[in-house]
């Protein structure tokens, strides 16, 4: 057996165009357009990278951008008032503050400062409880594009055994709170979990998110299984060049599973694609407008 791979790249386009379709309608019927306002404090390189992008999409969709870069000495107080600005202006329909932020600031506060009906991220804690009932919620960017590519795939996840690895609050307990409401038989396995290895080859869906590279080999992986992997991990390669790998050893696991996310190429394209999503989400929700299909959790 050689796993089908799945192609996030591709398909995180297609999100895109389905984004871009949405705001052109909004537009022309009802003349509104998503904003959306990413805040990045300091000049750490990959978050320069990733906010760039994100401006980048966020207007080839169609959308307006608003980037809000602020030194790295920027006061607390001076970034919680920015965000005050956000939650008011009716033009920004979903704020993000580029996380990690400096060490003197306090992450939990400024994200409890996002409204949470602009939380693009879907960190914000009344989000959470609302995902973690049931309720109409901003999901997190990257569980909201893992099951958006579950789902493209197997259509109905109903009934299917589900073991997510990781229990952080930005995936792993997100992502088991989002295969619940699929129907889904969900275990969520950790570093203290005993016989690990069986626990994930029970799983029809195994989504790795662990952040420790390589370590999901081909005896953890139900013959035919999903394997949507999280992990983005940089490796000292030949000639010390660097290179990407995931948390599953995609050489050993690829003849076992059925399907298979690559690293790179994978679950990362879809979470920009997904954040979009969210921000047409939200400023539909903010107008008495049905959230747009596909898009949503």
């Amino acid at each position: 057996m050689t796993a089908r791979i799945i192609d996030g790249k591709a398909f995180a386009a297609t999100i895109r165009e389905r984004v871009a379709a949405h705001v052109s309608r909004l537009k022309a019927d009802h003349g509104l357009t998503p904003g959306l306002a990413v805040v990045l404090v300091g000049a750490d390189p990959a978050s320069e990278v990733y906010v760039r992008n994100k401006g980048k999409q966020t207007k080839e969709a169609g959308m307006e951008s608003f980037e809000h870069r602020l030194p790295a000495e920027t006061a607390e107080a001076d970034l919680l008032a920015l965000v005050a600005r956000l939650n008011a202006d009716p033009a920004v329909h979903g704020i993000l503050v580029q996380l990690p932020l400096p060490a003197h600031i306090d992450e939990a506060k400024v994200i409890g400062a996002i409204a949470p009906e602009k939380d693009a991220d879907g960190f914000h804690i009344s989000n959470v409880g609302l995902l973690a009932t049931g309720q109409s919620a901003l999901v997190p960017c990257t569980p909201l594009g893992c099951l958006l590519l579950l789902r493209d795939l197997h259509g109905s996840l109903s009934g299917m055994e589900a073991v997510v690895l990781g229990r952080s609050n930005i995936v792993g307990k997100p992502m088991a709170q989002l295969l619940l409401r699929e129907s889904c038989t969900v275990t969520i396995a950790h570093s203290r979990t005993r016989g690990i290895e069986a626990v994930a080859a029970r799983a029809d869906i195994l989504v790795a998110a662990v952040g420790r590279p390589e370590m999901v080999k081909a005896d953890w992986v139900k013959p035919g299984a999903t394997v949507i992997d999280v992990g983005i991990n940089r490796l000292e390669g030949e000639g010390g060049k660097a290179r990407l790998v995931g948390d599953v050893d995609f050489e050993a696991v690829a003849p076992v599973a059925g399907a298979i996310t690559p690293v790179p190429g994978g679950v990362g394209p879809m979470t920009i694609a997904c954040l979009l999503a969210n921000t047409v989400t939200a400023a539909c929700r903010a107008n008495g407008l049905p959230a747009p299909e596909g898009l949503t959790a």
